[in-house]
């Protein structure tokens, strides 16, 4: 079976790799992605798999097996960034290049894509193979996270399915070609993100004492930021917080009337680092605003976003498919990223694993860090993710395993809502 599966995926490579490209050379924003939605749909029609629109949220198609079982999901995201693509990636001339100006796969989500397709098209040619439910979701917007609300509502309120586990991969930059990591806790970060305004009362630059200066006031609130770190976090937990942008002002003499900043904090445990730390930022703002007599207004700061949660059961069945489908040495060790991901939602509801697909080939210019105009990817890596894919479906269906697990009680619409 696992030389079998391996040999139809590399037989499938051209299509891997006609699908990457594609949808590299004609990337849509978040929430903007109607022609990348028409190809994916396409693509399920032509394979025979049922599928439908979720407006606003993306695309759900579903295979079911030869009997009842167990129901799977398989989740990929298929939206870009606002980044201008540099002609070239860290070697040399990209084979494919973005003809959307300022708009660019930098994340990778077009070999997501193309994993997604290739893998549903494998299992729904061999679904008289196994018992169960597949389902398969594209989802829109991710870097924003907001549309995966759509989704999740259809999935829990309207669809009737009971699902018993997710699954996704995420193309890394800084793990080699061949090789799939699979990470025991938290693959990914949580966090929150916030944009504030201080609001002060202006004046002369020689009189500050007839002024109330967001400047000083945003200066106590930032030094008081970095003392919070330690005052409120575990040294045993991991978190970070930036502040990336401060505009205020534009006159040397003149002390202004509002200063706007803007930035995000990462945790791997919202329970024991995450919420606390919120709840603590949002008291040292009102006590350096009180003391300088001003206030201040949230233009941006949702309720924040869960940290990715990998099941233990899940993890295992990943390790054991990657070993049995792929070979014994395609498991890379896996260091937990400190970016996000709206899968922290979705696994919130059902158990489920992500994995990181490396894509790191040095003659072929890719390994430059995401979100950036340098990144590109390996695409012979696609084949390795795409077979990691399968073969966890494969083993999960085959398996029925019996995985703890407690939904959340926090309700649906809450759950959601939370972002960077």
């Amino acid at each position: 079976m696992r030389n079998d599966i391996l040999k139809t995926i590399q037989q499938y490579a051209a299509e891997l790799v006609a699908i990457r490209r594609h949808c590299h050379q004609y990337p849509e924003l978040s929430r903007q992605e109607t022609n990348t939605l028409n190809f994916i749909e396409n693509k399920l029609n032509e394979y025979g798999i049922a599928n439908r629109r979720v407006d606003k949220g993306g695309i759900i198609g579903w295979i079911d097996g030869k009997k009842a079982g167990k129901t799977i999901l398989l989740r990929a995201d298929i939206d870009a960034l606002p980044i201008d693509e540099s002609e070239a990636n860290l070697s040399g001339p990209r084979v494919c290049i973005s003809r959307n100006p300022g708009v660019m796969h930098a994340c990778g989500h077009d070999g997501h894509i193309a994993m997604g397709l290739i893998a549903a098209k494998v299992l729904h040619e061999r679904k008289e193979q196994w018992n169960g439910k597949i389902i398969l979701m594209f989802e829109q917007g991710e870097e924003e996270s907001g549309p995966l609300a759509y989704l999740l509502r259809f999935l829990e309120k309207d669809s009737g399915w009971h699902i018993d586990a997710c699954y996704a991969t995420h193309v890394r930059w800084d793990i080699p070609t061949g090789k799939i990591a699979v990470c025991h806790g938290s693959p990914m970060a949580g966090g929150f993100g916030f944009k504030i305004k201080i609001k002060g009362h202006g004046g002369h630059g020689s009189r500050p004492d007839l002024a109330e200066s967001p400047i000083d006031c945003f200066h106590d609130f930032y030094g008081n930021l970095q003392a919070l770190r330690l005052r409120s976090v575990s040294p045993m937990e991991c978190l970070s917080v930036s502040v990336g942008s401060i505009h205020s002002g534009n006159t040397l003499n003149v002390i202004p009337n509002d200063l706007t900043f803007a930035g995000t904090c990462r945790f791997f445990n919202y329970d024991k680092a995450g919420k606390r730390f919120y709840e603590e930022f949002l008291h040292l703002l009102k006590n350096a605003c009180d003391s300088y007599n001003c206030t201040y207004e949230i233009l941006h700061m949702p309720l924040p976003l869960f940290e990715v949660q990998n099941n233990e059961t899940c993890v295992a069945i990943a390790e054991a498919a990657v070993k049995k489908y792929i070979g014994e040495d395609i498991l890379y060790p896996c260091e937990p990223w400190m970016a996000s991901e709206s899968f922290a939602i979705t696994s919130r509801l059902y158990p489920g694993v992500l994995t990181f697909t490396g894509i790191a080939n040095k003659a072929k210019g890719s390994g430059a860090n995401h979100h950036t105009p340098e990144f590109d990817l390996d695409e012979d890596s696609l084949i390795f993710g795409t077979a990691a894919c399968v073969g966890y479906a494969l083993d999960f269906l085959q398996k029925q395993p019996v995985i703890i697990f407690q939904k959340p009680t926090e309700p649906l619409e809450d759950l959601v809502s939370r972002n960077i």
